[in-house]
């Protein structure tokens, strides 16, 4: 222990010195340039110019390399900013102007939705905040934030003025608006910090604005000076909010707005970019923000209109900026800095702090990254990962707000014969036209603006008086809400006309405020963005290739409020009546107490249940949190680790294909399928037998001790941290299994004891047996088996093995985290030790998903193999394999059943399980269950391995809610 300890300590200090030496080397370099530097040189480098300038008539990107390249080596500009203008050319200018530097240049770019936000001519663009917003995805903005660092390396940016961290809480501002994550300061704060991380963990560093919060004005601060009439008390419950939880986390930079705020500053027109009050005292004395504080574009109007002439650029730095961003005049800037030196209203002191913590954050940012640019494949580089990304955000953001008696998810081939598609506010086929032409031979028509007279409207609407269903795609609509978006009165009326009808579908590509023209309509999605990916995957959506998953950011009048938005679940599990519902809901208050008495206990940190009857969903809750030690909450959704139940949702099924289709037979030697068991006993053993448990197999093997050091770790002979040939399995994160370890586990496992067979003795490993038999005669994996016979083309989009890898992990419940064998969580890795030393996919464990997804597979059990008109197994076999093979076994084929004998004290699985019943259980604190008599399913998931004890066993909790749930359910039909 005390080796340990000291271990311990001096990784600590070696981390605290190390860091020491890295902040007393960064200084001593900064201490080291500003003393090289002339008076001029040290002004020089507060300013960041723009490298580039859009003339409006004619409109041309202009590039100012002549005056930058000049400045540059006349003052020594600290920053450069990349405007307009194609990358190419940018990083020509910025190869050049690092050669000329003295110092080196922080070279910054406004990207907030990556790097097309100002390269527009050839880079794709990724979606603006508002969208991220609506998919409330932590990790998945965080691997945006990544993704936006990648394209400002890959250009020489070290510096993204992002992310936008405004609450904006005002509908008709006409500057934050989209740009922002949304209206609710937690959801923007979360979402925030995971973008800044995403980037600095990159190396870029994140800038957040504007401080101390521009969300809630209607005056555009580029044309005049908005004004905020809040109290102090107020800001701080709100918009300072985001703010200090970034500056916490650790953010490296803030900007500064141009906002007239009387409650910081009560000065005439004085902008917070201005205001000592603002910077000095707030910012950095109350909130504690160490980084460099950089103004909002000076050029602005909102600055210039009340200090024209240099006047703004040096009661920025009065007022404690660091950086002066896109100054109008660089020399009359050095001018005037020199004069309020002179006079005595700065001092060269201030300069000092100032350019010495801009030269610290270039010695963090610039001097690791500040190499030529290769030029060769620059766009495709920049371009490589956006496409995936603006796929991802699409498929969780998308919003249903309506779909009025479900006429139109998933829509159908059969009930879209006639279909037309009206597409408003374009001219021309666009990818959603074409794919819904393609796909459902759907008519086209296009209305670029509204009707002039009303007799040409309804001469319109008449033509498409003989389709079944309409789909209206709303088009290139303007950003800001400024004259409803860009939609004339012609326009809307159409739009309005079109919608009165429940066979008309709106989806909406645009900006989610937007919807408060369309809130009337009674089937309508956002789609918040409009191009060719989030066309396709609003197609996807709407034919139920995907689940709607979005959640509005903002509140779209009364009627939609924040965190608004349909769920869909393409399973197709269609809920029950709510009365009923309700009804059955109001019986359960002692299941309810129970489980919550289970979770002060600590049987298991949280749990999902869900019942159906008849086909419908009458019972869906979530309980407790996904861990002890976090408050997220467990939701419709979460994914669990299944253990056994693997056994009967993955590789019985498997089975119940392949005798099917006649490749293999239950009375089968397993040696035929397996041929190095040729010379071994178990060659002769049956499939039937294997399904049973009745082989004579060993319960279960513990190989993975084997594969410790005597410290009860991994060893180095069998596991690496990184991927190789010889060490190829994943089994957790940065964790690989030797491909010779692999061959010794089965060399093990195929030599383990044989029993006589015949005797029920539960086995895994006969369900391993099976998973390669099924691989063997299939020619593919378990899991890819599996997938393309059942989970995909019943459109399960939560079940699957390899959850850390298949599924965003905010999806997957942690099982626990495992100490002395892979010693880290397990969140998406299997967490049986076996399953795992094979890679997290195996014939008795492995398998993950949701509770809709389970029942979607016990629900096609109990509708005789059928799902969705689609026929996937014959009712004969489901009978076979969920049937009783003999008086002394509960056992079915694959299949457990209630005890044929039970006990009166304990009945197996529960009290009021009849005869007919069938499922598993599972290790983590799972059990699934389908009753043909009652036409009933239940499922019941935790990860009560979390915490390993006796608790969760001794409360028979998965007994106790299968019985609540029976007595309330036949309490509905008395």
């Amino acid at each position: 222990m005390r080796l340990i300890l000291l271990v311990f300590g001096l990784f600590f200090l070696t981390r605290v010195f190390g860091q020491h030496d890295a902040t007393r080397h960064s200084k001593r370099w900064a201490d080291s340039v500003y003393q090289s530097l002339s008076p001029d040189e040290r002004i020089g480098q507060l300013i960041v110019a723009r490298l580039s300038i859009m003339d409006q008539k004619p409109r041309r990107v202009r590039f100012l390399m002549d005056s930058v390249e000049k400045y540059v080596q006349q003052y020594n500009l600290g920053g450069i900013c990349l405007f307009q203008g194609d990358a190419q050319t940018q990083a020509r200018y910025v190869n050049r102007l690092k050669q000329i530097a003295k110092t080196p240049i922080l070279f910054s770019i406004d990207g907030e939705w990556g790097v097309a936000m100002r390269l527009y001519d050839s880079i794709l663009p990724l979606p603006r905040q508002m969208m991220l917003g609506a998919t409330r995805d932590e990790k998945m903005v965080k691997d945006y934030g990544s993704v936006v660092a990648s394209q400002c390396k890959r250009l020489g940016i070290q510096m993204n003025y992002a992310p936008v961290i405004d609450v904006n809480n005002n509908p008709n501002n006409p500057v934050i608006n989209d740009r922002s994550f949304g209206e609710d300061k937690q959801l923007v704060s979360r979402l925030g910090i995971a973008y800044m991380n995403g980037m600095q963990d990159a190396g870029v560093m994140a800038c957040i604005k504007h401080f101390p919060g521009h969300g809630d004005v209607d005056v555009d601060s580029h044309l005049d000076l908005p004004v905020i009439r809040k109290s102090m008390a107020a800001l701080d419950s709100l918009e300072l909010y985001p703010f200090k939880q970034a500056i916490e986390a650790g953010s490296s930079s803030a900007m500064i707005a141009h906002l007239s705020i009387p409650a910081i500053d009560d000065r005439p027109n004085r902008p917070t970019s201005l205001s000592k009050k603002n910077i000095d005292t707030l910012l950095r004395q109350q909130l504690g923000f160490t980084g460099l504080a950089i103004t909002d574009g000076l050029e602005m109007k909102g600055v210039k209109k009340f200090f024209p002439d240099g006047e703004a650029e040096v009661e920025a730095v009065i007022a404690g900026n660091d950086l002066l961003c896109l100054p109008d005049s660089i020399p009359l800037v050095v001018q005037k800095i020199r004069q309020a030196i002179d006079s005595g209203r700065l001092s060269w002191n201030e300069i000092e702090t100032h350019v010495k913590r801009i030269l610290q954050a270039k010695h963090q940012y610039v001097l690791p990254q500040n190499d030529t640019i290769a030029l060769n494949n620059l766009v495709e580089d920049l371009n490589r990962d956006v496409p995936a990304m603006r796929r991802k955000v699409a498929e969780k953001a998308i919003t249903l707000l309506s779909d009025h008696d479900r006429c139109f998810f998933p829509l159908k081939k059969r009930r879209a014969k006639r279909l037309a598609f009206v597409g408003v506010g374009v001219g021309q086929e666009n990818a959603f036209a074409r794919m819904l032409k393609a796909y459902y031979g759907a008519d086209l028509f296009f209305v670029r603006q509204g009707f002039q007279t009303n007799d040409s409207l309804n001469l319109f609407l008449d033509s498409l008086k003989g389709y079944t269903k309409l789909i209206v795609g709303i088009h290139q609509l303007n950003r800001s809400p400024v004259n409803r978006f860009g939609m004339k009165d012609e326009t809307l009326e159409l739009i309005h006309q079109l919608q009165d009808s429940l066979r008309s579908m709106t989806f909406l590509f645009g900006n989610a405020y937007a919807a408060s023209y369309f809130s009337a309509a009674k089937n309508l999605a956002i789609c918040y963005e409009d191009d060719s990916i989030v066309h396709q995957t609003a197609f996807d959506l709407l034919r139920g290739k995907l689940d709607y998953r979005g959640k509005l950011p903002v509140t779209i009048q009364q009627k939609f409020s924040f965190g608004y938005g349909i769920t869909t679940n393409m399973t197709a599990l269609p809920d029950a009546d709510p009365s009923l519902v309700h009804h059955l809901e109001e019986q359960l208050h002692q299941m309810d107490e129970k489980i919550e008495l289970a979770i002060l206990k600590k049987a298991m940190p949280g749990c999902s249940i869900l019942a159906m009857e008849n086909g419908k969903v009458f019972f869906e809750k979530n309980y407790g949190f996904e861990t002890y030690n976090t408050n997220k909450p467990v939701d419709a959704g979460s994914i669990y680790d299944l253990a056994s139940v693997t056994k009967i949702l993955s590789t019985t099924l498997a089975v119940m294909k392949l005798k099917e289709t006649g490749k293999i037979k239950l009375s089968d030697h397993i040696g035929k399928h397996l041929s190095e068991l040729k010379k071994n006993r178990k060659a002769k053993l049956t499939i039937r037998q294997l399904l049973m448990h009745e082989a004579g197999l060993t319960p279960y093997l513990p190989f993975y001790r084997e594969t410790l050091d005597s410290s009860g770790n991994p060893s180095s002979d069998f596991y690496s941290k990184q991927p190789s040939a010889s060490f190829p399995i994943c089994v957790a994160e940065n964790m690989y299994f030797s491909k010779n370890g692999l061959d010794l586990f089965w060399k093990k496992y195929l030599e383990s004891p044989l029993a006589k067979p015949g005797k029920y003795v539960y086995s895994d490993l006969g369900f391993i047996l099976l998973g390669k038999i099924v691989e063997r005669v299939s020619g593919k994996p378990l899991d890819a088996f599996v997938d393309s016979i059942f989970y995909r083309p019943m459109g399960l989009k939560r079940m699957g093995y390899r959850a850390a890898n298949k599924f965003p992990s905010d999806w997957v419940i942690p099982s626990t985290t495992e100490h002395g064998f892979r010693n880290q969580p397990l969140r998406g890795w299997v967490h049986d030790p076996g399953a795992a030393l094979m890679g997290g996919v195996a014939g008795h464990a492995g398998l993950f998903a949701d509770a809709r997804d389970i029942a979607a597979i016990l629900q096609l059990l109990l509708q005789k193999g059928v799902w969705m008109d689609k026929s996937y197994l014959k009712p004969e076999t489901i009978q076979e394999f969920t049937a009783y093979q003999h008086a002394e076994s509960r056992r079915g084929l694959g299949f457990d059943k209630p005890e044929q004998h039970p006990s009166a004290d304990e009945p197996y699985p529960a009290k009021l399980a009849g005869s007919s019943v069938f499922g598993h259980l599972g290790f983590t604190g799972t059990g699934v269950w389908a009753d043909p008599e009652k036409n009933r399913v239940v499922v019941f998931l935790s990860n009560r391995v979390y915490e390993e004890n006796n608790v969760f066993q001794k409360m028979r909790l998965r007994a106790f809610v299968f019985d609540q749930l029976y007595e309330a359910l036949d309490n509905l039909h008395p």
